[in-house]
């Protein structure tokens, strides 16, 4: 062995040692076969938007149109039932202060709720409009609404249910995460941006533009190595660096995503692609390179996810349909119904 090789090899050992172990990037994945292994039925009217867990509490917490339906993350057994959100999207657990939180997209309102009793304590109007996506931050005890058709973000302090800022936007906003210290990044839709909030100050830092993707929805986050990834309409996954917003990588997905969810662990990024009805699994080789290492079958309109970080299963809502009725003056789109009896909660599960 010469001197130079060596050398090089003892660099080489020095690199590897000091990366970062998190998900062990840079290795094959783990494990990236996954299967549908069981099918709650739940039934019941309405559609369906986002879903939420609640870990500690083995609770999964799904909207449905105008109201939250609570069931067993281990048996899928309903354990009750949350009233009168009208338009509900999301859900949103502060577990510190033992409550729960629907943002309400059809009354422009927040429910508080307790989360063992599920009883609603208080309804807040807030001054956006059609508010989807619902955020908890513990550190501020703040709640925030996203709201799509005012182009806003409500914020909402916890403690006093009192309205505590709104913060205007470039455009529609989608999903949302936290990152470190007072950073909150929001997909923008109709933009193909993603907007870095300053939760202190309640504006925004920053705004920008996402290469190769087209209606940025699900959004989650590697807090470790500090890269976001953007689930696309044009069959893309995005990845962007949190700190300066450069693009990283653009790896191909399934159709019709609305949701994203990140496995540190496992190093694996999982998107819901309800137009094709399958599940796309990207492993992160490194923070700049990512492969698709699997494809789960799943159900069309499964379009939205959940994922349990600890036994790294996952949980997708989805429901058979009908034919679309007649288009009419006020309701030129009109969307198909779901099909009574047939809307179920998919759980997807590792091999090991």
């Amino acid at each position: 062995m010469t001197r130079v090789l060596a050398r090089f090899l003892a660099i080489a050992c020095i690199a590897l040692a000091a990366y970062p172990a998190v998900g062990a990037p840079g290795k094959a994945a783990p494990d990236a076969k996954y299967s549908v292994s069981e099918r709650w039925t739940l039934g019941g009217a309405g559609g369906w938007d986002l879903l939420t867990i609640d870990a500690a509490a083995k609770r999964i917490y799904l909207s449905r149109s105008d109201r939250v339906i609570v069931i067993d993350s281990g048996s899928g057994k309903l354990v009750g039932e949350i009233a009168h959100t009208e338009g509900v999207h999301g859900i949103a657990i502060a577990a510190d202060l033992g409550h729960g939180y629907t943002s309400n997209g059809r009354s422009n309102s927040v429910t508080v709720f307790d989360l063992k009793s599920l009883k609603p304590l208080n309804d807040i109007k807030i001054e956006g409009q059609n508010p989807d996506v619902i955020l908890y931050d513990p550190g501020k005890q703040r709640v925030y609404t996203f709201n799509g058709r005012s182009k806003d973000i409500s914020v909402i302090d916890a403690k006093t249910s009192a309205l505590a800022g709104t913060i205007p936007l470039d455009g529609k906003p989608e999903f949302a995460v936290f990152g470190a210290g007072n950073d909150l990044y929001v997909n923008i839709e109709d933009k193909s941006e993603l907007a870095l909030v300053d939760t202190q100050t309640l504006k925004v830092k920053s705004a920008w533009k996402i290469p190769d993707c087209d209606e940025p929805t699900g959004l989650a986050f590697d807090a470790a190595h500090r890269r976001l990834f953007s689930a696309c309409a044009n069959h893309r996954l995005a990845v962007t660096d949190s700190g300066d917003g450069h693009s990283v990588a653009s790896v191909p997905i399934g159709g019709g995503p609305d949701g994203a969810v990140f496995d540190a662990s496992r190093a694996l990024v999982f998107t819901p692609n309800g137009e094709d009805g399958t599940l796309s699994i990207i492993h992160e080789d490194d923070p700049d390179h990512f492969s698709v290492v699997g494809t789960v079958t799943t159900q069309k309109s499964a379009r939205t996810v959940a994922l349990d970080s600890e036994s790294h299963r996952l949980f997708l809502p989805a429901a058979e349909f009908g034919a679309a009725p007649a288009a009419t003056a006020e309701q030129p789109h009109p969307r198909p119904p779901v099909l009574p009896g047939s809307f179920s909660v998919l759980v997807v599960t590792p091999s090991q």
